[in-house]
């Protein structure tokens, strides 16, 4: 029998929870960094007649965000539908995949040479609503990209015509670590040109800053860049033509007999060339570095105890209120009371959300204080293991609510400025019982192989041993992922003759 293809309609009952517009603003404000808030909010003091700021002179009058003990004098009341609200959608939401994830340390001053030769203000206002990819960026100084200065460099060696075409096409070209994504007959054949002269041009382009820039592969990129240098016949151009296998592979030894020269000569040509930059791409991507302003500090009110402050770092969020500039008149029109009692309304909402994402924030960050006060006496080797689910517990609160306060948010304490991030992360066992922190079992690593003799320098399984000395209980793997993750060499490439 044939199918029926039919149309059909049908009715069907099932509950479902809709996040309306106001709540999902709510939960985004809680996300955003304390810069972001403030510009978020002057555009609301911008659209919103019902909201004005409060001076400094000003007289604390009628519904607003002031000072910290009106902070501290506000009605749980009223913020329970707010509250209700949140935690409704919040037992619903999915954790953010990258809020479970811990901070990694930083990369090793090293180059790990081997990675490199094995991979060959959109303004808004609350009413206008985000996008889950918008992300309001920190205000910074302009700084021309990459491309747009190695373009200036062109228009200045080449003023016009069909070789600064070339030259462009060249630029445009140029993958992310700096070097040409196509071949050089590719191009002859786009403008239908000979390959000489593309070559011609390219030549131009690899003169310009930074050096190594426009190179076919990584070994001509750190030729150029000993070119530029003045050293294109130096013992270390040597290395890299007739060497280029042996030297990524560490067979110094190879290197060594070849050259006649002592192993420990040859190593320190390769350590020289080991300061040249692999990927001269990044530095095209230079944007300027981004001032830090922390969201939060925690403070030392008790020298000879453990006792911590938390404060919120919002001198520059405006203090709100709502106008009484429309108290009283006589509106004549029905939509321009609407208009009124709609303003009034969201002015009331903002502010009541305002202060709600500030006592939450401290909540967490107090939680964390608590959780974290050997860290703040001793440093980050005593880390505690820390998940967001157990900062949720202890404050009542759902997991994605601690994911949305922590994500992009900065705290000063006594030992410098963290990313919130920072004090989360996986435990490992121990034979005294008690769970070692990740981030504290890498600075154990890493004041391991810092104390390690370079001429036979430690393995991972060496490395284990020790740990295990110490009763901690990890695999090799781990140990291995752990210094990946910090950008340290393998013991093979960390030798030193």
């Amino acid at each position: 029998m044939a199918p029926n293809l039919g149309l059909r309609q049908s009715m069907q009952l099932r509950q479902q929870l809709v996040m309306t517009q106001r709540l999902q603003q709510a939960l985004k404000l809680l996300q955003v960094p304390t810069l972001e808030l403030e510009q978020i909010l002057r555009l609301e003091l911008q659209g919103n007649p019902l909201l004005e700021e409060i001076e400094a002179d000003d007289e604390v009058d009628g519904p607003e965000l002031a000072d910290e003990s009106a902070a501290g004098e506000a009605s749980d009341d009223s913020d329970s539908e707010l509250d209700a609200d949140i935690r409704r959608d919040e037992e619903t939401a999915d954790m953010d995949d990258d809020a479970r994830e811990s901070v990694g340390e930083g990369p090793d001053d090293r180059r790990d040479w081997g990675d490199t030769f094995d991979d060959g203000y959109q303004s808004v206002s609350l009413e206008q609503g985000w996008d889950e990819e918008d992300e309001l960026e920190r205000p910074q100084k302009y700084v021309p990209s990459g491309q747009e200065d190695l373009t200036d460099q062109l228009h200045l060696a080449i003023p016009e015509g069909l070789e600064r075409a070339i030259g462009d096409y060249i630029i445009g070209s140029l993958n992310e670590d700096g070097l040409l994504g196509c071949t050089v007959a590719e191009i002859a054949t786009y403008f239908e040109v000979s390959e000489a002269a593309v070559e011609a041009v390219l030549r131009i382009v690899q003169g310009f800053d930074p050096a190594g820039v426009a190179a076919r592969d990584l070994q001509e990129c750190l030729l150029l860049q000993l070119e530029a240098r003045g050293l294109a016949e130096a013992e270390e151009a040597y290395v890299i033509r007739h060497h280029f296998e042996a030297l990524k592979n560490r067979k110094l030894n190879d290197i060594a007999r070849d050259m006649h020269l002592p192993v420990k000569e040859v190593q320190e040509i390769a350590q020289r060339i080991g300061e040249l930059d692999p990927r001269p791409g990044l530095s095209l991507n230079t944007v300027g570095a981004r001032a830090i302003v922390p969201d939060l500090e925690v403070v030392k009110v008790d020298e000879d105890g453990l006792e911590y402050a938390v404060y919120l770092n919002d001198s520059n969020i405006p203090r709100l209120r709502v106008s009484q500039a429309y108290e009283g008149t006589v509106q004549t029109s029905e939509d321009a009371v609407k208009f009124i009692d709609e303003r009034k309304r969201h002015a009331e909402w903002v502010i009541k959300t305002i202060e709600q994402r500030r006592r939450t924030m401290i909540k967490v960050m107090e939680a964390i204080v608590g959780e974290q006060r050997e860290f703040f006496e001793k440093g980050a080797i005593a880390l505690r293991p820390l998940t967001l689910q157990q900062v949720a517990s202890t404050i009542g609160m759902h997991e994605s609510t601690v994911s949305r306060v922590t994500r992009q948010k900065y705290v000063q304490t006594p030992r410098g400025v963290f990313p919130l991030k920072f004090f989360f992360s996986a435990g490992l066992d121990s034979d005294s019982g008690e769970d070692v922190s990740a981030k504290a079992v890498k600075i154990m690593i890493r004041q391991i192989i810092d104390a390690e003799n370079t001429a036979r320098p430690l393995s991972d399984k060496k490395i284990v041993d020790m740990l295990q000395e110490s009763g901690l209980k990890i695999a090799r793997r781990t140990v291995a992922k752990y210094r990946e993750q910090m950008g340290i060499l393998s013991a093979r490439m960390r030798k030193q003759f």
